[in-house]
């Protein structure tokens, strides 16, 4: 579904990215891991056509998609979270959820399916953007990316400053996502719990990638954790 291979960047003169390859399947969930300052969000910006790669390529669906504006990513079924949820404040919760929605045919996304999967956003519905918590911003970004309708869900930094009960509501909702044959491409510090849903696993280092594989792998290289993850 998503394929990166190569892919390079820049802010200015200074390089971020040497080369990063990834690819997400149908229903597959992957993660993207690394320190703080690796390359994570710069390699989702790229991604997304925010920001324009110097060199490599980005596909969907084996469409050529390499710094396209983001409209076109994301009408070519990406759906992104961003890192800080960055929701429209001066809109209700039922406003950013209709703001951006997209729906070819019969959409698998509605406002009822959001809420039933995140029934305190229906609680809060009327409620302005910044009236909610941290927390619930989280789950409206992500109900916001759904609405989308989107055939791969990105989330970048999906359980950052969040507190350990909300943290938990968000995993249950990535393994229900992926019950129900979501494609997921996630980044978080918490490796403990993203091994619990993902199927696969790429780590940064310095903007390049220095070890794939599968959860199983993961578990069983315990020194990938401690050298490339661990503060």
């Amino acid at each position: 579904m998503l394929v990166v291979e190569g892919l390079k960047a820049s802010y200015g003169d200074s390089r971020v990215l040497f080369g990063i390859d990834l690819a997400v399947g149908r229903g597959e969930v992957v993660t993207l891991l690394g320190r703080n300052g690796m390359g994570k969000t710069t390699t989702v910006r790229s991604i997304f056509g925010l920001l324009r790669p110097t060199g490599g390529r980005v596909s969907v669906d084996g469409r050529d998609l390499t710094a396209a504006a983001p409209h076109r990513v994301a009408r070519a079924g990406l759906g992104l979270v961003p890192e800080g949820r960055q929701i429209f404040a001066p809109l209700s919760v039922e406003e950013n959820l209709v703001a951006t929605a997209r729906s070819t045919g019969v959409p698998k996304w509605t406002l009822r399916k959001v809420y039933e999967l995140f029934p305190r956003l229906k609680e809060r519905r009327r409620n302005m953007g910044d009236q909610l918590s941290g927390g619930e911003q989280q789950m409206l970004a992500v109900g916001r990316a759904l609405m989308t309708n989107p055939n791969l869900v990105v989330l970048d930094e999906a359980t950052e400053g969040l507190a350990p009960l909300i943290r938990e509501e968000i995993w249950a909702c990535l393994r229900h996502l992926k019950d129900e044959g979501e494609a997921i491409l996630v980044i978080d510090k918490n490796v403990d719990a993203l091994a619990r849903i993902a199927d696969r696993h790429v780590v940064i280092e310095k903007g390049a990638v220095v070890w794939s594989g599968t959860t199983q792998n993961l578990i069983a290289t315990p020194d990938v954790k401690r050298r490339f993850l661990q503060v």
